[in-house]
């Protein structure tokens, strides 16, 4: 009798540890507290030595960006939460990006340059807060698991609110290139022309292991809990869908970039992503660019790139 106790006590300890650590895990990876509407119009550069070189223009161009000539939208999503953006427009007529920025960003953080970049496209900016971020409601990152159904959601909208013959360009950076990527594998009206993916990677179960080896523990063990978080306390699986699936099935034409110097999001996985793709593709890589950089490191060869990609 006092060895079935002993054995329930064990159970019973086992089983609050995975619960207490797979809440840590989900608290790191995926929580996101609500924001203070003080802070919606602020915004800061990424932390990390590679940045400190472009500091200046990319404060400048989130400068700009703030005082240009903007409307403010939202969309109620699929699961009922209230997302913002803000459109700035080149011209009439002229094809959109709608933009989406990466991990723990925000529109004006990851997408002022953005902005700048359409324009000397001849495109309009359309950059969305994404879920969690800013602005917009939600308070669980699920790495483009349910955002991607969100881009999916503003795609109706901009049809809706700018009228059928509105074109469109998905268009992300990190997760947001995931975002976009997973939802080009959907069907998608015609007025989406094209995808463009920077630095994305190719599934949230690799970024996540790569991340838990990059700190130094124990990789499967780790993901087992991280994987569990989301489940239990985000309510989404992880392994749902990722943006190497989704390219299996994508109709629209997709160019990737990604800076070989990266070194949060491995080159490697632009690569497994454009090899998956069944469309129109093109993969760009340049050399020296870090996490999110390649526009900063040469931007006249970007603009080229995209010019003739979408001509």
């Amino acid at each position: 009798m006092l060895g079935i106790w002993i054995l329930l006590g064990v159970a019973t300890f086992l089983v609050i540890s995975v619960l207490i650590i797979s809440y840590i895990c989900f608290k790191i990876a995926f929580y996101a507290p609500d924001r203070d509407p003080a802070t919606f119009e602020e915004s800061s550069i990424p932390e990390g030595e590679i940045y400190e070189k472009f500091r200046d223009s990319m404060e400048k161009w989130t400068e700009e960006t703030k005082q240009m000539d903007r409307e403010l939208f939202s969309i109620t999503t699929f699961d009922g939460l209230k997302l913002y953006g803000k459109f700035y427009e080149y011209e009439k007529g002229a094809p959109i990006e709608l933009m989406f920025h990466g991990y723990r960003g925000n529109a004006y953080r990851d997408l002022a340059g953005g902005v700048q970049r359409c324009f000397k496209l001849g495109h309009s900016a359309f950059i969305v807060d994404q879920r969690c971020s800013k602005r917009s409601e939600g308070n669980v990152i699920t790495f483009g698991i349910k955002e991607h159904k969100d881009c999916l959601c503003w795609v109706d909208f901009l049809i809706e609110h700018f009228g059928s013959d509105v074109k469109i360009i998905l268009c992300g950076i990190s997760m947001g290139a995931a975002t976009v990527l997973m939802a080009a594998g959907n069907e998608l009206p015609q007025n989406v022309i094209g995808v463009l993916a920077d630095c994305g990677y190719n599934s949230p179960k690799d970024i996540i292991k790569k991340v838990i080896k990059q700190m130094k523990l124990p990789v499967n063990l780790g993901y087992f809990f991280v994987k569990l978080g989301a489940r239990i306390y985000g309510r989404f699986n992880i392994e749902e869908y990722s943006p190497e699936q989704a390219l299996k099935n994508c109709k629209v034409p997709v160019i990737f970039f990604h800076g070989e110097s990266d070194d949060f999001v491995p080159c490697q996985m632009s690569q497994i992503n454009y090899d998956a793709c069944t469309s129109k593709k093109k993969l760009i890589t340049m050399k020296d660019a870090g996490h999110g950089l390649c526009y900063l490191y040469e931007p006249e060869r970007y603009l080229a790139s995209l010019r003739e990609f979408f001509a």
